[in-house]
């Protein structure tokens, strides 16, 4: 194989004559559309970085907004335990209020009974105690108002002994 130099040498001037041609028209401006290729490109990813800085600073925000609104949970359901607990201690206050009032007014009711009962007993007593001593005597005795007062007197005594 024989080397042309002839040849190498008519390749190496049309090389370097599409050189100087495509350096004055084409490099200039495909180098241009590089560069503005290159700067769109790092535009994008500072833009890129400055959403990801947004989204961490929103996710931080949003982590303390959560950790907020839990805080404010607890303070919630603190502050209802309180409200019920004192709720509760109103209606067993309350409660007992009412029961006291039920057991006197019972107690008042109780003693009023009893007072009508020992006055019924002792009309009757005296009612008894009358006919016993009629029976007792064989005579027949009236009702006038000294007797009855008589009978009335010996039973409040009694009464008041007891």
């Amino acid at each position: 194989m024989e080397i042309v130099w002839t040849n190498i040498i008519f390749s190496i001037a049309a090389f370097a004559i599409l050189y100087f041609l495509l350096s004055k028209y084409a490099f200039s401006k495909l180098f241009a559309v590089m560069e503005k290729r290159r700067e769109l490109v790092m535009q994008q990813m500072d833009e890129a970085a400055k959403t990801r800085e947004q989204a961490v600073a929103y996710v931080e925000e949003q982590k303390q907004a959560l950790n907020n609104a839990r805080q404010e949970a607890q303070v919630i359901i603190q502050q209802s335990q309180i409200t019920s607990s004192q709720q509760v201690d109103r209606i067993l206050e309350q409660a007992k209020a009412d029961a006291t009032r039920v057991k006197d007014e019972a107690v008042r009711d109780i003693e009023n009974e009893k007072k009508k009962a020992v006055e019924e007993l002792r009309s009757e007593i005296g009612t008894a105690s009358v006919r016993i001593a009629s029976k007792l005597l064989q005579k027949e005795v009236h009702m006038s108002g000294e007797q009855e007062q008589l009978v009335d007197q010996y039973l409040k005594e009694v009464g008041g002994r007891s």
